[in-house]
């Protein structure tokens, strides 16, 4: 990714970050997540698309559904906030994703965690 869509990437995920926390997001699902945390976004090279990935701190399997359903219904809105922030030719559409590299994270720590046990 070049620097320039590395830059616009930051930025999204910077205001997306900043609605979240600010509370705009009025819909329950996202709301009653708990903490919403935007870890990462990739934008395409036309700028067309823009794939958010996130966490919710402390969260089950259905919470996490519920929020990526939430902010998906909720991408229009925040669209239109980029759009006015950033004042891009084109405003990507938004898709956001549930952020699993934590859960891989602790996978390999809890496997090796088992291996070091198995050889004492």
């Amino acid at each position: 990714m070049n620097q320039r869509l590395e830059r616009i990437a930051s930025e999204i995920r910077e205001i997306l970050g900043e609605a979240i926390v600010r509370g705009e997001i009025k819909d329950p699902r996202v709301r009653e997540a708990g903490l919403v945390t935007v870890t990462h976004v990739r934008v395409t090279g036309d700028l067309r698309e823009a794939h958010a990935s996130f966490i919710v701190h402390d969260a089950d399997e259905a919470k996490l559904e519920l929020a990526r359903q939430g902010l998906n219904s909720a991408s229009g809105y925040l669209r239109r906030l980029i759009g006015r922030q950033l004042r891009l030719k084109v405003t990507p559409t938004l898709t956001f994703e549930i952020d699993r590299v934590f859960d891989q994270e602790a996978k390999i720590d809890r496997l090796l965690h088992e291996i070091e046990t198995e050889k004492k």
